[in-house]
């Protein structure tokens, strides 16, 4: 579903030119939740960066569902972004003077598509997050782990044919981290395909096939069972 063909990112820094990722080819299929490892630096970000058009690559080629992601334009990436790809944050990214609700329903209210069409999909999906009594509060009226269920639902609200999450936990609690990686695991058994990024061997464990990154190439692939949710 997504391909990476020798896709590098480079960037000056001063008078220095840093390469954040190397020549990295890699095949992430349709249902596969893979978690991407590594050290600060390694190239973690710029990977996720790439897979969700929000960068594009200094050479080499990307590819989602056959359609090429490097070469086109901003306007083009960001129909992209929209549509296909849903993205969790480790700092939530909620709007604060929104409800709950009101924040699952942006990325369609960014279409132009009414709330009042949206709103029963997003109260389904706030349901599904445990989240049926949040509905209508606004993000200083929850707890980090709510926050994330609502950015996770936000996620969902256009079907996106890939998860992206970037350290999702890295702002909760060990507790309320173990509940959102079972709630990803729980995702992905659904069929939804995931890329995590993230530092925690705990976390990273949860995927179905792990690979790690040092100094911006792969060092590592492997595939695993993944814990249960």
């Amino acid at each position: 579903m997504i391909q990476l063909k020798n896709a590098s990112k480079s960037y000056m820094q001063g008078a220095r030119e840093v390469h954040a990722l190397r020549n990295v080819s890699l095949n992430i299929g349709k249902g596969e939740f893979l978690s991407v490892m590594g050290a600060s630096g390694s190239g973690k970000s710029t990977l996720l960066n790439l897979i969700g058009g929000l960068d594009q690559p200094s050479g080499g080629e990307i590819f989602m569902d056959g359609k090429p992601l490097h070469g086109i334009s901003d306007d083009e990436l960001t129909l992209i972004r929209r549509r296909r790809v849903g993205f969790i944050f480790q700092f939530f990214n909620l709007l604060p003077v929104l409800t709950a609700a009101e924040n699952v329903s942006l990325p369609l209210l960014l279409e132009g598509t009414p709330f009042s069409q949206i709103q029963p999909k997003a109260v389904d999906l706030l349901k599904k997050m445990g989240l049926e009594e949040r509905v209508d509060h606004r993000p200083e009226q929850l707890s980090g782990g709510e926050m994330q269920r609502v950015a996770i639902a936000r996620a969902l609200v256009t079907n996106p044919a890939v998860l992206l999450a970037d350290e999702p936990t890295g702002n909760l609690d060990s507790h309320t981290s173990e509940e959102i990686f079972m709630l990803l695991k729980s995702l992905h058994e659904q069929g939804q395909t995931i890329v995590m990024v993230t530092h925690d061997p705990r976390a990273a464990a949860y995927g179905s096939r792990i690979v790690t990154l040092k100094d911006g190439a792969i060092s590592e692939d492997i595939t695993t069972g993944g814990l249960e949710a």
